[in-house]
C-alpha cells in the first residue's frame, strides 16, 4: 500500500524498485506502477518499504 498523504517524494522506492514505483512529476509523490508485484519483485518491494523515510509504503497480505 502507498499512503499518498504521507509520501514526500524522496524517490527511495523508485531507486530500489523502479519496475514497481515511479514519481508523479505533477504531484511530486510516488505512484504504483504495479498494484500486485510478482514474486520476483518481492525483495525489491520489501527494500523499498525499509528505505522509505516517511514510512508511506507498507506490504499487505
Amino acid at each position: 500500500m502507498l499512503d499518498l498523504d504521507t509520501c514526500q517524494g524522496y524517490a527511495n522506492c523508485v531507486m530500489v524498485a523502479p519496475e514497481v514505483f515511479d514519481i508523479d512529476e505533477e504531484k511530486g509523490t510516488a505512484i504504483l506502477l504495479q498494484e500486485t508485484p510478482d514474486d520476483s519483485q518481492l525483495a525489491a518491494v520489501e527494500e523499498a518499504v525499509r528505505q522509505c523515510p516517511t514510512e508511506a509504503i507498507s506490504l499487505e497480505g
